[in-house]
């Protein structure tokens, strides 16, 4: 009996590990002024380099305070929700107080979500203290923009 042995190449195979691209919800005043877009398109731009930013339509040339036109109230209800619930953060800027924001904030606090807020010192506009009192959301306050987006970068290095 003859018995026949193949040499058998064992192959490493390389195991890519894919890390999970962190969900960023920018939160940001539309209908309560588009005063801040420029600020918004900048952090939002900035936002990018830690993950997919979900609202990137918060900084578009073309919304008005109107908001957006080819939506209905409930779809953009139903789709911010949506996304705000898949989001892994929510960043707000609430320089610009908005009954929107402020309420996307309550739901992401609500659901457990990191939470983190920045504010302008020297805003002609107080920070609200149910933000600034609340000890599960983090407040980053700046004088400039650059200055802020650098607070930003170290929360998330640090988390």
């Amino acid at each position: 009996m003859i018995l026949l042995v193949k040499n058998i190449k064992i192959r490493r195979v390389k195991l890519l590990i894919i890390n999970k691209i962190m969900k960023i919800y920018f939160a940001g005043s539309i209908r309560g002024g588009r005063g801040d877009r420029e600020k918004y398109l900048k952090i939002i731009r900035y936002l990018q380099q830690y993950g997919k930013v979900l609202t990137e339509h918060v900084a578009s040339r073309d919304l008005t305070e109107e908001g957006e036109r080819e939506l209905s109230d409930r779809d953009i209800y139903e789709r911010d929700m949506e996304w705000l619930m898949s989001a892994d953060i929510i960043v707000a800027e609430v320089s610009n107080p908005s009954l929107g924001v402020g309420y996307e904030i309550g739901r992401a606090v609500g659901e457990n979500k990191k939470v983190l807020c920045m504010y302008e010192l020297g805003s002609s506009k107080s920070l609200s203290a149910m933000i600034n009192g609340n000890k599960k959301i983090e407040v980053i306050k700046y004088n400039t923009l650059n200055q802020g987006l650098e607070k930003v970068g170290y929360f998330f290095n640090k988390n």
